[in-house]
């Protein structure tokens, strides 16, 4: 399962991070200072260090107000390659369930993207006749040495979700809930929940899994040309 990066990639260098969604850096190419969309607001610290490379791609929409988005970034610690754009998972994972390619869904059918059910909208719906299953992604772009960690900063939505689903499925015979999380970076084997970071968010995913939600996740190969989907990998709580 594959996504292309359909436009073109420049080469560039981070130099400050003003606020949560602009980056400056310096075109490698001409060395002109650029401002940068930056897709991802997580904290992403151990990524956004002077000097880290970066791929950016250009627009020339009017209506945006900055020309330039990134899209990869090298780990300076170890230069793995790490994919900016949260959402593009959700689009590999939405092109896996439509074509029926994820082993733990493929009895379900494709319903709906942002699904409402509850106080809370849901990434993807599918079902199997009277059985119903939500599915909440889970971007994962905090890596130490192959395992992946989420989150990578405190994030009070993300508890709010898995409570959320936690109850659902404990209360509802004819709803189950999966968290999926997708690496958004090579070389990870399993994914944990980060409670060094968030220890909230690690309790809440320890006792949603106690409570029937399923948890799961899959590694990525990513390369200047696209991302893919590979193999499921263990989740550890």
């Amino acid at each position: 399962m594959f996504i292309p990066f359909e436009q073109k990639l420049y080469r560039a260098t981070f130099i400050e991070r003003p606020n949560r969604f602009i980056l400056h850096c310096k075109l490698d190419d001409t060395e002109e200072m650029v401002r940068v969309h930056l897709p991802d607001p997580g904290r992403l610290k151990e990524l956004l260090q002077y000097g880290a490379s970066l791929y950016l791609r250009y627009s020339d929409k009017k209506d945006r107000k900055t020309k330039w988005s990134a899209v990869l970034v090298h780990d300076p610690s170890d230069g793995t390659l790490v994919s900016l754009q949260t959402t593009l998972v959700n689009h590999l994972v939405e092109k896996a369930l439509k074509e029926n390619k994820l082993k733990t869904f493929e009895r379900f059918t494709y319903k709906a993207r942002e699904y409402s059910k509850g106080h809370s909208r849901w990434d993807f719906y599918v079902a199997k006749e009277d059985l119903h299953h939500l599915i909440e992604v889970k971007s994962v772009s905090l890596g130490i040495k192959g395992v992946g960690y989420f989150p990578d900063a405190i994030t009070k939505r993300g508890t709010k979700h898995v409570k959320e689903l936690t109850s659902i499925v404990a209360e509802e015979n004819a709803w189950l809930g999966s968290i999926l999380f997708v690496c958004q970076r090579n070389g990870l084997h399993s994914v944990r929940p980060a409670d060094h970071i968030d220890p909230t968010f690690a309790k809440a995913l320890q006792e949603a899994k106690q409570n029937g939600v399923n948890l799961l996740a899959y590694s990525t190969t990513i390369t200047p040309e696209g991302i893919s989907l590979q193999e499921e990998i263990p989740v550890f709580v």
